[in-house]
């Protein structure tokens, strides 16, 4: 079954910034190899369900080393027989505005 994830991570009571915390949870997204994409809110992950999951609950695991409690917002896009979702979504939406201007 094919999952796009999109998710926040941030570890609470940490200070003011998160950016180390958020930059371990990215790593992990990256290294899985899986197709991702980071924005300035959330990170985007595409794969199968089982590994797509695996590589968000690492990633929350590594946003939260040393804190006491992690906070993460999840929304995930679950159909069968798509690819390359992360764009294609987007080329649709593309398209749509291109007609209209």
């Amino acid at each position: 079954m094919s999952t796009i994830v999109a998710f926040s991570v941030s570890p609470l009571g940490s200070g003011e910034s998160v950016a180390p915390a958020v930059a371990r949870a990215v790593k992990v997204v990256r290294e899985s190899g899986l197709p991702n994409e980071t924005s300035a809110m959330f990170t985007s992950v595409e794969g199968e369900w089982d590994e797509v999951m695996d590589v968000v609950k690492r990633a929350v695991e590594a946003a939260g080393e040393g804190a006491a409690r992690v906070s993460l917002t999840l929304k995930a896009d679950i159909r069968e027989g798509v690819s390359d979702g992360l764009h294609s979504k987007v080329a649709a939406v593309e398209r749509e505005l291109g007609d209209r201007h």
